[in-house]
C-alpha cells in the first residue's frame, strides 16, 4: 500500500478511482479523464498534487548555495515572489530533477520538486548545504492543491478575504507569495493559467470541499498527463532522467551559462557536450494515420535505402482530447526533418515533426 494524502478518503467519497503512482495512492480519474481534460481547458479542475516535495532552504547563504546547485541562474530572481524552473544536474550533466524555485527573500527560497526524486534531491542538496551553513527542511506537514483553467483563479480568490483576494489576483504569471497560511503560485502544469496552493495538510479539505461546491472538478492523473503533454510539458522518469541532458531533452533554456563564472554542478560537462555538437534532440511529433503513440515507440527516421535509416523514440505519447488525434514528445537524431514514421504494432505510421507546445491557454498551435 502506497503513502496517502490527506484528501485520500474524501476523494474515494468523491469516485476516485486509485492507482499507484511512485509510492503514493492517488487518483487517475474520478469517472471521465476526457471529461476531466476538457474540464481544465474551458473552466476550472483541481488537482491534488500532495505528493510533491517541498523544500524550504534558510541561512544568508542560500543564493550562492543555489547559484552552485542548479543550472539556472537564481541572480534572475530579484523581486521577492518570483519563480524560476531549473533543472538538477548530476556532475556528467544528466537531468537529477526538475524543480521550481521560489524566491521569498535573501534567507528564504523555496523549492517544490517530484514526489519519486524527493529523497534522492534531498541527499544531494543536503550533502551540499552544510558547507554554506544552509538549513534544508522538508515541508511533509503540507498539502497542495492545484487548481488550473480559465476560471481557476477567479474561483479561488472567492474562498479569500479582501485584502488576500487582491493579493492573490495581482500575482504576475510564475511568481508566487505567502497569504495567510497559504502559499499561492501562479504556476501550473496543464498550459492553462491558475494557481498552486500550498497550506497546512490539516486544512486541506477545508480547500477541497468549497472549490467543489463552486464548480471546480476533481481531476486525476490521467487528465493531467494528457494536459502536460499538450502543452509540451516534461514528465521526470519518460522524458528526461539522469541519463539524459538538457539539451537532448528540451530543457536547454533552462540553462544559464552566462554568467561566465557561475560554477554550478554539471557546468563542465554541459559546455563539452555542447562544443561536440547535441546528437539527439527532443520534438512533439502529431501522427497523420489512425492509432495512438505511446512511450517507447520507434520513431524512423526514412533514408534512401533501408541501412542508413536512423531512428529515436517516443518518450510521452496520447490521444489528445484537445486535438482529437494522437501526439508524442519524442527524442529523435538532430538531424531529423519534418517527416517520419512511428513503428505501432509492426507497422510503421507517417508522422509530422512540429514544435511543442500542442495546446496553449485551451488555444491549438499546431495542425
Amino acid at each position: 500500500m502506497g503513502r496517502r494524502t490527506p484528501l485520500y478518503e474524501l476523494q474515494l467519497a468523491q469516485g476516485a478511482r486509485m492507482m499507484d503512482f511512485g509510492g503514493w495512492e492517488l487518483p487517475v480519474h474520478y469517472g471521465s479523464q476526457i471529461e476531466e481534460h476538457h474540464a481544465v481547458r474551458r473552466a476550472a479542475g483541481m488537482f491534488d498534487v500532495s505528493h510533491m516535495g517541498v523544500i524550504d532552504l534558510e541561512g544568508v547563504a542560500t543564493r550562492p548555495f543555489l547559484s552552485g546547485l542548479i543550472a539556472n541562474d537564481p541572480g534572475k530572481l530579484r523581486v521577492p515572489g518570483k519563480a524560476l524552473y531549473s533543472c538538477l544536474l548530476s556532475e556528467d550533466g544528466g537531468v537529477l530533477d526538475d524543480l521550481i524555485v521560489y524566491y521569498l527573500s535573501e534567507r528564504w527560497f523555496r523549492l517544490v520538486v517530484n514526489a519519486g526524486t524527493l529523497l534522492k534531491d534531498l541527499a544531494w542538496i543536503r550533502a551540499r548545504a552544510a558547507a554554506f551553513a544552509v538549513a534544508v527542511r522538508e515541508r511533509s506537514e503540507l498539502a497542495m492543491v492545484a487548481v488550473q483553467g480559465p476560471r481557476a483563479r477567479e474561483l479561488v480568490a472567492q474562498l479569500l478575504e479582501p485584502p488576500e483576494r487582491e493579493a492573490a489576483l495581482a500575482l504576475a504569471p510564475f511568481s508566487g507569495a505567502v497569504l495567510g497560511p497559504w502559499f499561492i503560485g501562479r504556476t501550473g502544469y496543464t498550459g492553462e493559467d491558475g494557481f498552486e496552493i500550498i497550506l497546512p495538510a490539516t486544512a486541506a479539505a477545508e480547500l477541497w470541499q468549497p472549490l467543489r461546491a463552486a464548480g471546480v472538478v476533481p481531476c486525476g492523473l490521467g487528465a493531467r498527463d494528457t494536459l502536460r503533454l499538450e502543452a509540451g510539458m516534461n514528465l521526470y522518469g519518460s522524458d528526461m532522467d539522469e541519463s539524459t541532458h538538457p539539451f537532448e531533452c528540451g530543457l536547454g533554456w533552462t540553462v544559464a551559462l552566462a554568467p561566465a563564472d557561475r560554477q554550478f554542478v554539471g557546468r563542465a560537462a554541459l559546455e563539452r557536450i555542447r562544443a561536440g555538437g547535441v546528437a539527439r534532440r527532443q520534438v512533439g511529433l502529431l501522427l497523420e494515420e489512425r492509432g495512438v503513440l505511446r512511450g517507447h515507440q520507434r520513431v524512423i527516421v526514412p533514408a534512401a535505402s533501408a541501412a542508413s535509416e536512423a531512428s529515436g523514440e517516443v518518450t510521452s505519447g496520447s490521444f489528445s482530447p484537445t486535438l482529437e488525434r494522437s501526439i508524442a514528445l519524442a527524442r529523435v537524431p538532430a538531424t531529423a526533418a519534418e517527416r517520419v514514421e512511428v513503428e505501432i504494432r509492426g507497422k510503421r505510421l507517417a508522422a509530422r515533426i512540429v514544435k511543442p507546445p500542442f495546446v496553449r491557454f485551451g488555444k491549438p498551435l499546431v495542425h
